[in-house]
Parts: C-alpha cells; structure tokens; sequence
C-alpha cells in the first residue's frame, strides 16, 4: 500500500497558478497534482490531479502505464488518436469520462480550444 494520502477538506483551489509540465509531455499539457502518494516503482498508491491541455497543443505518441487512469473531461474539447502531425482522431466535449486498466495505449492527444480534466490515478489488485 501507499503512504497514504492526507485528509482535506474543502479548500480554495487557484486554477491559475501551480501548473507544471509532467515528465514525457510535451509543452503546453500541464498537471495541478491535488494530492499523491503515487509510487509508479513499487507499484502502489495513487494520484489526483487536474490535467491542462492549452488551444492548439498535441501529443505524438501514445500514452502507456501501469496504474488505473480514471478521467472526467470537465470542461473544453479534446481530439483522441491524433497522427504526429495533430490532424485527425475523434473529437469529445466536455462532460465526458473514460476508465483506463494498466498497460491500454491510449492518445496522441490534441485539443483545439483547450481543455481541463480531473483525473484519478492508482494501482489495484483485486484480492
């Protein structure tokens, strides 16, 4: 098991500030990281976070990882399965929601407008 997460209660978020670039993305797609206890090595814990994409910014690869990803569009357009150029895939409107298992490829990525996502990320063993 992870460390475990802190309890929270509610609090105000700045949507404007705390945006980072997460490791392998390109530019223009950037995380707010609500609370972790993540550990990708062993295997264990989980994530919440805010994804950005910013108007007009792809991925060019596929996506690919070991933890479930739950993931709420909540608000703007996002194109899924984009070619390395950033032409075609299949585009959604917020509200719209996926449930990933470990090791699905999923993306590229694009967004035309911009876009925010909540998403939760973990590890999970049913018994």
């Amino acid at each position: 098991m992870g460390k475990g997460k802190p309890h929270i209660e509610f609090m105000p978020l700045d949507m404007e500030d705390g945006w980072e670039v997460p490791p392998g993305y390109p530019e223009g797609m950037e995380q707010k990281v609500l609370t972790s206890d993540l550990d990708e090595k062993k295997k264990t814990g989980s994530r919440s976070r805010f994804l950005r994409i910013k108007p007009g910014v792809y991925s060019t690869e596929p996506f690919v990882h070991e933890h479930w990803e739950e993931v709420y569009l909540v608000k703007g357009d996002m194109i899924v399965g984009n070619d390395e150029n950033g032409e075609g895939g299949e585009k959604f409107n917020a509200p719209t929601y996926a449930c990933r298992p470990p090791g699905v490829y999923h993306g590229p990525f694009k967004s035309v407008e911009g876009c925010v996502m909540f998403e939760l990320h973990y590890f999970y063993e049913p018994d």
